[in-house]
């Protein structure tokens, strides 16, 4: 073979050498994109789960704000009833309750301390 045949040879060692690096780096490659990948879904999981999070602190918020208007427009309907001062002064005596609770008794019941006694009793 003379030098011709040694440049063959050793371009076909070095081509069939470059292939398998190819192949190794195709390997590698695809390894690399799949980590990748993985990666970039666990990401996107997380991403997802932060923003239910977000918009489930959004709809509580918003919920506990409703329950609080309700609350206070509870409260002053129950304010604004007419009730008498000798029905909850009966009641806290009779029933040994503090007049607090005899006088929000009554007002749930809209000054009726018939209505209040029953409800207190059972």
């Amino acid at each position: 073979m003379g030098a011709a045949g040694d440049e063959k040879a050793t371009s076909a060692v070095v081509g069939a050498a470059a292939e398998g690096e190819a192949a190794v780096d195709s390997k590698d490659l695809q390894q690399q994109s799949k980590a990748l990948d993985k990666l970039t879904d666990h990401v996107e999981d997380r991403q997802l789960d932060s923003s239910r999070v977000q918009s489930a602190m959004a709809a509580l918020a918003s919920s506990k704000e409703a329950d609080w208007n309700a609350m206070r427009l509870r409260e002053k309907e129950l304010a604004a009833v007419k009730i008498n001062p000798t029905d909850v002064e009966i009641i806290a005596n009779e029933l040994e309750l503090d007049k607090k609770i005899a006088e929000r008794t009554l007002r749930e019941h809209k000054g009726d301390a018939v209505a209040a006694v029953r409800s207190l009793l059972h």
